[in-house]
Parts: C-alpha cells; structure tokens; sequence
C-alpha cells in the first residue's frame, strides 16, 4: 500500500489531497523516485532483472520530517517535575555543558541519528548547543548516513551559565565559518539559531538577523510563545516590541525558512504575520503536555494559513517518534474542542513538514525526481492493533488506528535515498 499527499487536506477529508494505491508500486532509481502507481500497470514496464522489494500488507509513506528537535537532551527525556523555565535551568542548560567535548559530542549524535531512523524520521530540524563542536559532530555523522538534516551552532549572550555564553560578534564568527563549510555539503543545511529571545541580547539578534540576510538560503530557528511565564518575561525584556514574534521580526528573522518551535500563545495579528511572511511553526504536542506548556491552536493556525509541521522536540517531548507525536496532537485538539483528523496528521508529519521547512522542492511525497526518503509500517505490531485494523473498514479508520495505537513498533524499514538504513530485526 502506498499513501502520498499532494496538498494540504485541510480540517476534512479532501479525496484530491492525496493519493492512496492499495496494490502500489513505489519505483526508485539513483535515490530518486521514478513513479508511484498501482502495481498491475508499472510492474509491466519494469526492465528485465529488477530488483522488488516486496512488502505487501505494508503501508509505505514518505519518510517522517521533525520540524523540531534537541539532539544534546536525549539524556535528560523523562526529567521530572519541571515546567519550562525551570526545566531549562534544571536539566537542559547542564546537560549541554558537555557538548565542548567533541567525543561526547559524537556519541550522541549517533544515538540520536540511529534513533530518528529507527522511528521513520529521515528530515530533521535539530538543535545543537553554544559549541561549535556539537554542530560539527551532528554534520559529521548525519553526513556519513546521507541525511537530509538542518542545524546550527546555538545562540545565546545572556540570561544563561557564564560556560554557555558567547558573544554577538562570536556568535555571528562562529556561525558564519560554520555555514560556510556545510552549508550545502551533501544535503545538510545550515539554521542560525538564537535560542529564544530571552537568552539573546538585542546586539545578539541584529547580528543573527544580519547573517541571515547575508547568507537568504540558510533556515533559521528559535522559540516563540511557548509557556505564558516566559512569554511575561520577553515582553519585560523588549518592551518596545508589539509581541514576542515582533521581536524577532524587528530583527528581519521572520520569513520563509524560519521556524518557531511551539507557537501557541499567539494572537491574530501574529499568525497572520507568519502566514505572510511563510515563516513556519514547529507543532511539539508532547513537550507541550509535558511542561504544562499550553494546548496548540490547530484550528486558529489553519484560518490564518500558517505553515506547520510536527516537532517531537526531545527532550522535554518525550518520544522521538511522528506516530506518538500524531497521536498527542490529537489529544491537543481535543482539549480545545477540535479535530485533528488523519489525513491532516499524516500531512504534517510528511509534506506539511517538508514545506514548513521549504524542502518540498526535495521531499515530502512520491512525486516524480524527489528524493527517495520513504518508511515502511506495518499495520500488525500489536495483537491489539492488528485486531483494531482488522474491524475497520476504511482507510480513514486503518490510519487512525495507526495514529493513535501506533510507535517505533511499527517502523519496519526506513530507506534514505532509496537505499535501507534501517530494518526491524
């Protein structure tokens, strides 16, 4: 089975939106996706001794995009008893004391890497630490493995450890040097990345603004309106701004390719301005619950015509997997007295995520020439689902079952340019 999304399904069931081949061929050549179609007309067509992957009762997606993530806070998933604030100073902030060691630095980022595979994550939008260290072991490794990864050294001169401070004018040094030798390299690309403004001096942000209007192609990310608590705290420190998203605009930081993680104590106005400027949420239902954060706004952002896609934002969320994630955003909405239905879940968790981060030139569906980034699940991980898929009798009810009863179980196989990185067992 194959499902691949062409658009935005929107808050209902849009038949156009997607395209779904109950006996489907995916053919890949050279990394690349040749077609996608019933299998009784390509195989046919085939060239004589090709080889076929046959995963029959699979259902094979486009590889997951995480629009948000932290690959130094894998050790600190599951810390307890902290919101926000706290748990940065709690949990976070020591944690990332250790990233100046470039060994450290390294085994991590292939745990975290082998953990993003092993869940169908082949896109990723990765938070490093102050060290330029930490952002060169990531590219290292995700290099090795030919992934499409985005990241960047953090930025932050103020309001944290005096160990993990730099300075605008390193800050910006640092990061231009580190653009200039990944940036491009293989298919990783480079995010300025001020943490949130209130750990960047003004001095700090005009300069990632600079580097960002230097360098148009680069991504940029941060943190926007995630708790009420610091969202207080940002408008004690820039009074001059009408809100927290005018802070960084005011710094020409808002645009395509720029993404905020959280996003959910907005108003109007302000996603109004994100959906103008094609800047992009990082939708992280788990960490949200997590920190007692607040409840996302689904239904507010997709009136405005806010890019988003999902985020797991490890470690304050607490899996690395889309699934999980899928299914906490369902919970979300429900709390706001919304609907988050599978076609739209599995939207952002592939294409939504691929445009939130303007790679769907790149990834994000089976079209013709894209990237062969694509995962195989299995609909029978557990006696329990397998029973639940077996009573239904739609598609839309297979997929709700695997979004709400589904987790890195499922992930059979995951294929990173039409080549398997990962196979269960």
């Amino acid at each position: 089975m194959l499902l691949h999304f062409l658009a935005d399904p929107g808050e209902g069931h849009d038949p156009h939106a997607y395209r779904f081949f109950e006996d489907g061929l995916l053919v890949v050549a050279d990394g690349r996706i040749q077609a996608a179609g019933p299998a009784a007309e390509l195989l046919p067509a085939l060239p004589a001794g090709t080889a076929v992957a046959d995963y029959r009762a699979r259902l094979i997606v486009p590889g997951f995009v995480d629009t948000h993530v932290h690959y130094p806070q894998v050790d600190v998933i599951a810390s307890y008893g902290a919101q926000l604030l706290d748990w940065l100073e709690r949990y976070t902030l020591p944690a990332e004391h250790r990233f100046g060691d470039p060994a450290h630095a390294r085994e991590t980022a292939d745990f975290f890497l082998e953990e993003l595979l092993r869940n169908g994550t082949t896109t990723a939008l990765v938070f490093a630490t102050v060290h330029v260290a930490s952002v060169e072991a990531l590219f290292e490794r995700a290099l090795a493995r030919n992934l499409r990864l985005i990241s960047g050294k953090v930025l932050m001169d103020r309001n944290c450890p005096e160990p993990l401070r730099d300075t605008p004018e390193s800050g910006y040094r640092d990061s231009a040097a580190l653009i200039e030798k990944w940036h491009g390299c293989g298919r990783l690309r480079y995010a300025v990345s001020p943490r949130f403004a209130g750990m960047c001096s003004e001095a700090q942000l005009e300069l990632a603004g600079q580097l960002a209007a230097e360098h148009p192609d680069v991504h940029i990310q941060s943190h926007l309106a995630e708790s009420v608590r610091e969202v207080q705290w940002v408008r004690t420190l820039f009074p001059k701004s009408r809100s927290y998203l005018d802070v960084y605009d005011r710094f020409g930081l808002v645009r395509e390719r720029a993404v905020y993680a959280h996003c959910i104590h907005l108003d109007e106005q302000d996603r109004r301005r994100m959906a103008e400027a094609r800047a992009a949420a990082a939708v992280c239902p788990t960490s949200n619950l997590f920190l007692g954060s607040g409840l996302f706004d689904f239904d507010a952002a997709m009136r405005a015509g806010m890019r988003m896609g999902f985020g797991t934002d490890v470690g304050a969320g607490t899996s690395f997997g889309l699934l999980r994630t899928m299914h906490e955003g369902y919970k979300v909405a429900q709390l706001r007295g919304q609907r988050l239905s599978p076609w739209q879940a599995f939207y952002l968790a592939t294409l939504g995520g691929a445009r939130a981060l303007a790679l769907d030139e790149y990834i994000g569906n089976f079209a013709p020439g894209k990237e062969a980034d694509f995962v195989v699940l299995r609909l029978d991980s557990t006696p329990l689902m397998m029973r639940r898929v077996r009573a239904a009798e739609t598609l839309q009810e297979k997929l709700f079952a695997l979004m709400m009863l589904g987790d890195e179980r499922n992930v059979e196989a995951t294929y990173v340019m039409g080549e398997p990185v990962r196979l269960r067992g």
